[in-house]
């Protein structure tokens, strides 16, 4: 039997990295990440199964260097390959200006949607260069990088452009070894990132900055 490509999403267990998992179900073996919500990220790999694909989870937070390890070692112990990284992982924040924001919230910010982000990807890399045959890696930004979210969450968006930057920057790194990089910037979308961190009618005080 032909092998399925693997795809390693983070944040896979709600939102964007549900739904990607969702939609790939009958293409793709996966290992979903997920940070602490057991219960929903259960219920994606079930969906998964459900469709006939395989579903492996790998709980750990991005933030953490050696939960990064782990997560790869889950893939590499269950799959031994990866063909594709969607890089969801991401946090907001409570609505606040500037000035209102402290280093603990930057660094934390950074870590997970930035740095996080970025070592993930140096691992995807790293194992699509040993296996010679090329990969992809989508790395989700948001619309908010353009208009910035001044008043909101500045450091959001900030670390949204960073995103965009980092994605250039490695496609025109890995490029050679057949490694597509690119990053989808989605706009306003109703999912639990929200009540997690922000106001839960956050999607409706954003919209005048997408237009």
């Amino acid at each position: 039997m032909t092998q399925r490509p693997i795809c390693l999403i983070t944040g896979a267990s709600t939102g964007i990295g549900a739904a990607c998992a969702r939609l790939g179900a009958n293409t793709y073996d996966f290992v979903l990440n997920y940070r602490s919500n057991t219960d929903a990220a259960e219920t994606v790999k079930a969906d998964i199964e459900a469709a006939g694909g395989r579903a492996v989870l790998a709980q750990g937070d991005v933030a953490d260097p050696g939960d990064i390890a782990a997560i790869y070692k889950t893939v590499d112990d269950s799959f031994g390959r990866l063909d594709v990284l969607i890089n969801n992982a991401g946090i907001v924040d409570q609505s606040a200006r500037l000035t209102d924001i402290d280093h603990a919230r930057l660094t934390r910010m950074m870590n997970v949607n930035v740095i996080g982000a970025m070592l993930v990807a140096k691992e995807a890399v790293i194992r699509m260069q040993d296996q010679g045959d090329g990969g992809a890696i989508i790395n989700i930004s948001s619309a908010a990088a353009r208009p910035g979210s001044g008043n909101q969450y500045v450091d959001y968006a900030a670390s949204k452009a960073a995103i965009d930057c980092f994605t250039k920057g490695l496609s025109d790194e890995v490029a050679g070894d057949n490694i597509r990089v690119m990053s989808i910037r989605p706009g306003l979308i109703d999912t639990a990132i929200h009540a997690k961190g922000a106001s839960p009618v956050a999607p409706s005080a954003l919209r005048t900055w997408f237009r």
